[in-house]
């Protein structure tokens, strides 16, 4: 099987892709892959050094800059026919959009050239992109349930979970001691985002301070771009900061708690860890999607979650204490990721592709 599969611009896409790769490598004998990512994002270093064919298109987002955007319609359809050329060299016989702009020339190639084509929407709400492009799709792969009722035609959505939470369980384990941290203590891991939240870190600030000499242990990861400023503060030793963890899901499974923005990547993650959450979504990303993610989780009784607005430290503090004491808030949630079904996204998809590709025969 010769496969092409886009995604861009953010770890979300990324990692889904790159464990839906992993899952088509285990299980077909003969199988080709290539990438279709974009020029100058972060997919065009962590693909390649993942030992994957590479392609790039020079194509950025659209904004509200109507000089930029005049400019990037031109970059478009430039972009679908060097997409166009680049499987016609290729010869795909499946091609999988997996978020992000770049696959909008992509998919619409691959659509031209009447390749099965198929989506994933890692979030709860799509965005514009694939709500376009999931006409004429042979289906849309979605990471929650709900998310059918958004897309015009529902009729051909298949309800698969997140990819990227096949990672938890194939990624070799990351103890606490190798980070200096005790085998003993509870820990809270606090995760601000792969490039960091300037304004999430400064609010945590204050609640690091209160957290003084706890009988628990905290782990804040700044992210790259935000440590350098961060580190300057002096933090009891029951606290440390680094500014990145790879593989980070490789840890989550050692924590005992979690405060995390809500990325469908990193929810994806918390869940298949079955580790309560605080969750604070980002207040800043297309369509309000990491509040309705968030808030699919809060309803279910799988998290809690706190807008950055209504954020505190001596809320924050509160609440920590409280669900590391055992709660009965802290037992009920732990209780409905234990009881939750999860689902082995990269075997459903790779599943659904195959039969719909012996059905076509």
């Amino acid at each position: 099987m010769r496969l092409v599969i886009s995604a861009g611009g953010t770890g979300g896409h990324i990692y889904p892709a790159l464990a839906i790769i992993n899952k088509f490598r285990e299980k077909e004998i003969n199988f080709e892959v290539l990438y279709i990512g974009t020029h100058n994002r972060m997919e065009k270093d962590i693909v390649p050094a993942a030992k994957i064919p590479y392609k790039s298109l020079k194509i950025y987002g659209f904004s509200k800059n109507i000089w930029k955007d005049f400019q990037n319609s031109y970059l478009v359809i430039k972009a679908y026919y060097d997409a166009l050329k680049i499987m016609e060299e290729f010869k795909p016989d499946v091609v999988i959009g997996v978020g992000g702009y770049v696959t909008l020339p992509v998919v619409m190639a691959a659509k031209k050239l009447k390749i099965k084509t198929y989506l994933h929407e890692q979030n709860s709400i799509p965005g514009k992109t694939n709500k376009f492009l999931s006409r004429g799709v042979s289906a849309v792969f979605t990471s929650f349930k709900d998310s059918a009722k958004y897309f015009p035609s529902p009729t051909n959505i298949v309800y698969s979970g997140n990819p990227a939470s096949d990672n938890v369980h194939n990624l070799k384990r990351i103890s606490k001691e190798s980070l200096g941290l005790s085998s003993k203590k509870k820990l809270l891991l606090v995760v601000a985002g792969s490039l960091g939240s300037a304004a999430l870190n400064a609010k945590l600030v204050a609640f690091l301070n209160q957290s003084k000499d706890k009988d628990y242990e905290i782990l804040y990861i700044t992210g790259k771009s935000s440590y350098e400023s961060f580190k300057e503060n002096k933090f009891s030793s029951n606290i440390k900061v680094i500014p990145y963890l790879d593989n980070l899901a490789a840890f989550f499974p050692n924590c005992d708690l979690i405060i995390s923005r809500a990325g469908a990547g990193v929810i994806s993650e918390i869940l298949a860890s079955k580790v309560p959450s605080i969750l604070i979504p980002s207040p800043n990303v297309a369509n309000n999607h990491q509040y309705y993610n968030a808030l699919d989780l809060s309803n279910k009784k799988e998290a809690i979650m706190i807008l950055e607005e209504e954020l505190s430290s001596n809320k924050l503090t509160s609440l920590v204490d409280s669900l590391l004491n055992n709660s009965l808030e802290y037992q009920e949630i732990k209780n409905n990721l234990k009881n939750k079904e999860i689902v082995s996204s990269s075997d459903i998809i790779y599943n659904y592709i195959k039969e719909d590709l012996k059905n076509a025969k």
